[in-house]
């Protein structure tokens, strides 16, 4: 006899993040992974080629708002804390 397993790992959310999960559940039953799965971002993306082919259109250089946007960018993307060191 087989039973099949699906494997899971742990993520931690901050608290508004959780409370926008469980909100986008269609029932009190359905899972996060269920929510999430069926969940769509909006966002324009660009992939790598797209960059490199914009770069390749366009003298070297960023404007102003395209620095402000890439700093904005840099400050939020911090390292986790790390939950193993004393602090």
């Amino acid at each position: 006899m087989h039973i099949a397993c699906m494997a899971t790992k742990t993520i931690s959310l901050n608290l508004p993040a959780y409370e926008r999960l469980r909100r986008a559940r269609r029932s009190p039953t359905e899972s996060f992974s269920h929510v999430v799965l069926r969940a769509t971002w909006p966002e324009q993306t660009v992939t790598a080629r797209e960059l490199l082919n914009l770069w390749g259109d366009r003298p070297p250089f960023f404007t102003d708002a395209e620095l402000d946007r890439i700093e904005r960018a840099k400050a939020a993307d911090a390292a986790p804390r790390d939950k193993w060191k004393s602090h």
